[in-house]
Order: C-alpha cells, then structure tokens, then sequence
C-alpha cells in the first residue's frame, strides 16, 4: 500500500530539484567519501578557488578554509538529513515527509551559511538559480567567487547533486545548468 502511494505520487513528490549527470569537480566514485579522497578534492577545490584570483588576488588562508569546509560540511549534512539514497530519491522522500531536509535549497542554504560564518576577506558569495524560466525544476545553489567578482566569474558549489560529496565549477562552464543570480529571479518572481 505504501509503495502503491510513494509510486502514484512520485511525478509530483520530485519537485525541487532536477539531477543532471555529473561532471567536472566530481569524485571518482560519486558516493564514496574515503580520508585520502577528501584530502584529495580539497587540494583541489583550494587550487581552482586561488584560480579565480582576479586584480588583488585571493588570500590563500581563505582559499585553504573556503575549501575544506565546502567538501567537508556537505558530508556532515548528508549524515544530518539521512540521505542513503541517490538525489532524486531523497527529495521524495522530503516531498513525501519522509526525510525532513534535503532539497537543493535545503544544501545551498546551509552550506552558504556555514561558509559565511568564515567572514572570508578575499572571497564572496553568491546565490544561484537554474531553470528558473524553464519547464525543468528549478535548481539552486552557492557561487563562490574572488571578493568583488561578478558570480559569473566564481565556482559553482553544489552538494545537491551528488548527495553530498561536492560538485563544483565555473559557473559559466557548468555542463548541466545554466544559472541566474538568485536575486534577479525572485525580482522576476515578484
């Protein structure tokens, strides 16, 4: 009877996010978090940050904290909302009551969080929306870029995606989403 209902409500329950294949910043096996790999993505994800450096330059000290808690903490958040599932199937089980959190606003929402509670000198963070004028669902996450620095120019963060082992890359060559600031889409909204 359960499963009758999880599998009649199931187009409706997928609402809040669309999960692309993932590419670029991935781990070599997507659901596997291992010491060694960790240290590994933060190494580079700390790399592609410094990369961003515009005119003044980004401070390694930032770079260096930006990244390990942008690997690390979306690991503690997959433990904290119970995801044991691919994306697409958690987020049912939030639409459904089931999980409690989860969605990818639920992701971008906490991490750009935790991330700000660092009062970074030399980074910014942005907020970001894709398929927001399309039938697709809409899909948010963080942009990290050099202090000053159009979103445009920064990383994608996304935990979403990969249910919590972070995807990141330019924003601008992200092979599944083409995002908008956050800001000029509930404008649009309003």
């Amino acid at each position: 009877m359960q499963r009758r209902a999880v599998l009649t409500l199931l187009p409706a329950a997928l609402a809040g996010c669309a999960m692309p294949e993932a590419r670029g910043g991935q781990a070599p096996d997507a659901g596997r978090a291992d010491v060694a790999d960790v240290a590994d993505r933060i190494v580079e994800l700390e790399r592609d940050i410094l990369a961003l450096s515009g005119a003044e330059g980004i401070a390694p000290e930032d770079a260096a904290r930006a990244a390990r808690i942008a690997v690390t903490y979306p690991l503690e958040l997959r433990a904290r909302y119970g995801v044991t599932d691919p994306p697409l199937v958690h987020n049912t089980k939030v639409n459904l009551g089931f999980r409690e959190r989860g969605l990818c606003w639920h992701w971008a929402d906490d991490l750009q969080a935790r991330l700000a509670q660092e009062g970074f000198r030399t980074l910014d963070l942005h907020r970001a929306i894709a398929n927001a004028t399309s039938l697709r669902i809409d899909h948010s996450t963080v942009v990290i870029s050099a202090r000053g620095a159009a979103m445009e120019q920064g990383l994608v963060l996304d935990p979403w995606r990969q249910g919590g082992v972070l995807f990141w890359a330019p924003v601008l060559q992200d092979p599944q989403y083409t995002w908008e600031r956050r800001a000029r889409v509930m404008a649009r909204r309003r």
